[in-house]
């Protein structure tokens, strides 16, 4: 089982270790603005410039993260934006992904005014994308040309989740 807790300043070093090139910062953040290379400042920094961003980690054994995820308010009423997913290398292949997103949303739902979450996810990542909808997130919408990476612009898409009918007062 994994419980989520508040990102520590000091655990923002051992997320930023996790990602290893510009492409895959891109594949992680979209436009969140962090450049390549990446560190745990730019983390610290991304997370004082908006005190509504719930930046989270979930702790593995001796409480190092295993994982990181973002909920932020999602810009429309009664919304949540689920972002920043990330596996430590380790421990990927192990059902940490699903667990850490399951966490998310409970933690998400916990919130009697939360009635769906939404989330950003680049179309070529089949895994992440399989994960989502296993969950229950259905494609809104797709925005062709979304950003550059090398000569080549990827396609975002925009996932969502109601509320499940089970959590509903």
């Amino acid at each position: 089982m994994i419980t989520l807790r508040p990102l520590e300043d000091a655990d923002a070093a051992v997320v930023a270790s996790w990602i290893d090139d510009g492409e895959a910062l891109v594949m992680w953040s979209g436009k969140a603005g962090f450049t390549w290379p990446f560190d745990g400042g730019q983390l610290l920094g991304f997370r004082a410039a908006d005190p509504a961003r719930r930046l989270l980690v979930a702790p593995g054994p001796g409480g190092r993260p295993v994982g990181h995820v973002m909920l932020r308010p999602g810009g429309a009423p009664r919304s949540l934006r689920l972002g920043l997913v990330l596996v430590a290398p380790e421990a990927r292949g192990r059902g940490h992904g699903e667990a850490l997103v399951r966490a998310a949303l409970a933690a998400a739902f916990s919130d009697p005014d939360v009635e769906r979450v939404t989330l950003g996810v680049y179309a070529h990542n089949h895994g992440a994308r399989r994960l989502y909808e296993r969950l229950g997130f259905r494609e809104e919408a797709a925005h062709p040309g979304s950003v550059q990476v090398g000569e080549t612009w990827w396609t975002s898409v925009t996932m969502a989740l109601p509320r499940p009918p089970a959590l509903r007062g």
